[in-house]
């Protein structure tokens, strides 16, 4: 079991093209500090400041690649130091990918290998392959990426590296008014304009949906308990489909007509049918601008 105070440290290295980045920010997504070309001959002394920070950073990956060639050779000394550290657990990430693969990658990025700037990307596939031949055999994980989709690659790095107190995807219902406009950030939004509104009834026109008797008002109609059935329903099949892509936040709008009544009563209804299934929050972006 890893220790309280352990410091956790993921080396990405690999194949240029076989998906550094990508698994770079999945870890990221799952709360660890990432560092991108970090030269190894910085390594002890990096690991020395994350020390120092009083458990400020205690996950942390770091992306090590022959684009520092010139410092590539330092790695495993700077490694073996780590090994005499017993408050560090460190472990080595190896992408890999056919040389077909690659080829085809850089193509279709219009990049030059960075062992190969002047000759074919082939070329510097070779070259790269032999001079990680080392490091690919101290490695903890190997991960072919060929057939992988970026978000088959972020469900892999999440089955090694997410423990079981990772949050997950942050799920978030976000009430709203439309005459303010839809959010930019929201995936999924939903209209419940349709709905009796609040602001028609004198006495809860100046409360908002979060007060006890306008969402009794909202929730009292059986077009409103109908909707919510259906909409419930659907996000519980939603949700799981978009962690299993590899999403790491999801937000969901919910829109009336100024975002203080029916909005606000139905993204608190559907926080509480979730916050125990996701991590999940409620907020209400127009609660104060009025009905």
């Amino acid at each position: 079991m890893e220790k309280a105070k352990e410091l956790t440290l993921v080396v990405i290295t690999g194949m240029s093209g076989a998906g550094k980045t990508v698994a770079m920010q999945s870890l990221e997504d799952h709360g660890f500090f990432c560092v991108d070309n970090l030269p190894p001959i910085l390594l002890p002394k990096f690991a020395e400041l994350l020390e120092e920070s009083n458990g400020k950073y205690r996950k942390v990956a770091l992306v090590i690649d022959l684009r520092g060639q010139e410092f590539f050779a330092s790695l495993f000394e700077s490694l073996d130091q780590l090994e005499k550290r017993h408050d560090i657990h460190y472990q080595i990430l190896y992408l890999d990918a056919d040389d077909q693969t690659l080829v085809r990658r850089y193509k279709e990025t219009r990049r030059r290998h960075p062992l190969s700037p002047d000759g074919t990307p082939l070329d510097g596939i070779m070259q790269e392959r032999k001079l990680l031949e080392e490091i690919k055999g101290r490695a903890n994980h190997i991960i072919d990426t060929g057939m992988m989709k970026p978000a088959q690659l972020k469900e892999k790095i999440a089955t090694l590296f997410a423990r079981r107190d990772d949050a997950g995807m942050a799920v978030t219902f976000q009430s709203f008014g439309f005459k303010h406009g839809i959010p930019i950030d929201a995936d999924l939004v939903f209209d419940v304009r349709f709905l009796p509104n609040p602001h028609y009834v004198d006495s809860l026109r100046p409360q908002t949906g979060k007060d006890q008797d306008v969402a009794e008002y909202v929730m009292k109609w059986a077009e409103t308990k109908q909707f919510l059935d259906k909409l419930v329903d659907m996000l519980r099949f939603l949700i799981p489909q978009y962690v299993r892509e590899g999403k790491a936040q999801l937000v969901i709008g919910i829109g009336c007509t100024g975002g203080k009544h029916r909005s606000v009563a139905i993204a608190e209804y559907l926080y509480g049918e979730f916050k125990d299934y996701e991590r999940c929050r409620v907020a209400h972006r127009d609660i104060r601008k009025g009905g």
